[in-house]
């Protein structure tokens, strides 16, 4: 039996509820979602639509205004699955009888070779933090927890100290879904990790974010934007031309453990990649190491 919406607020609330509760999403993907729903509302109010009671015809043209302005497939990709998250939602709690984004398709996302840092690259960048300025001892600890551990810039700037067992040489971090995983500390981490702790110290903290691992200086968590400033800014000064963000660290990371033999299932476990198949994009080699192989390797090479 369907039921009856009540109220659009009250419809949105559920929503929310599910997303967070039972689909396990994390609050990056639900504002995502979110954002997209108010979307897809705009578009029916403009269209005289009931956004609840949608037809396939109707969810389509609403798809097709959307992608002329969105280039990004990654983009695009991000729509269509808060609209078929909206509509499952809908049709699990009885809202519908029938799900009418079922055959929408979109683009398939292409998988593009991550960019990666070179060994040198990454030293570059931590050559051109200015340890001498107060965030000095920060900003080196948390290039290195990118690097050395591979974390996303989430779940750096979301680090608590109360999760942090450094005697133990590990940190349990929560990922994407809210997935936690351990992940181990190397020892160069640890060291400036010490450093910054001794400058924290003497930093203006509230009381409600004393927990958090890296604040500003105004005592309050990092941002996840002010992160992507700080290592845009190294590699400026680094002379990289790269386009790179926090997660490029976090590329280079995968990257330079399987260059150097680590297993593929490892690093899985260490990414908190839930499927190999996201792991296995490191596999590629620089254009240097394909020509080695076909140099080394190629009978027609081998005099």
């Amino acid at each position: 039996m369907v039921k009856k919406v009540t109220s659009d607020k009250d419809l949105l609330r559920q929503y929310h509820t599910w997303l967070r509760l039972e689909r396990g999403y994390s609050p990056n993907t639900i504002e995502a979602y979110e954002m997209d729903l108010d979307k897809l509302r705009a578009y029916a109010t403009e269209h005289q639509i009931d956004f609840v009671h949608t037809s396939f015809e109707q969810l389509e043209a609403f798809i097709f205004e959307q992608f002329k302005t969105l280039h990004s497939e990654a983009t695009q990709a991000r729509v269509l699955a808060g609209v078929h998250a909206w509509y499952k939602f809908l049709l699990y709690k009885d809202f519908i009888e029938q799900d009418p984004s079922e055959l929408l398709e979109g683009p398939r996302k292409s998988k593009h070779l991550p960019t990666v840092l070179s060994l040198a690259e990454v030293n570059a960048m931590m050559a051109a933090i200015d340890l001498s300025s107060n965030e000095g001892h920060r900003n080196r600890a948390m290039m290195e927890m990118l690097y050395g551990s591979g974390l996303r810039v989430s779940e750096l700037v979301n680090l608590r100290l109360s999760k942090m067992y450094l005697s133990e040489h590990y940190m349990l971090i929560e990922g994407k879904g809210s997935k936690q995983r351990l992940v181990p500390l190397s020892p160069v981490a640890e060291e400036w990790f010490g450093y910054w702790m001794q400058d924290r110290a003497s930093w203006p903290l509230k009381p409600e974010f004393k927990d958090y691992a890296f604040v500003n200086r105004y005592g309050r968590p990092l941002t996840r934007a002010m992160v992507f400033t700080i290592v845009r800014r190294l590699c400026a000064e680094a002379g990289i031309t790269k386009t790179v963000s926090p997660h490029t660290l976090r590329h280079s990371f995968a990257t330079h453990l399987l260059q150097n033999g680590a297993d593929l299932r490892v690093i899985q476990q260490l990414l908190g990649h839930e499927d190999l198949a996201t792991t296995e994009i490191y596999t590629h080699l620089d254009v240097a190491d394909l020509r080695q192989a076909i140099l080394q390797c190629h009978p027609a090479n081998k005099s």
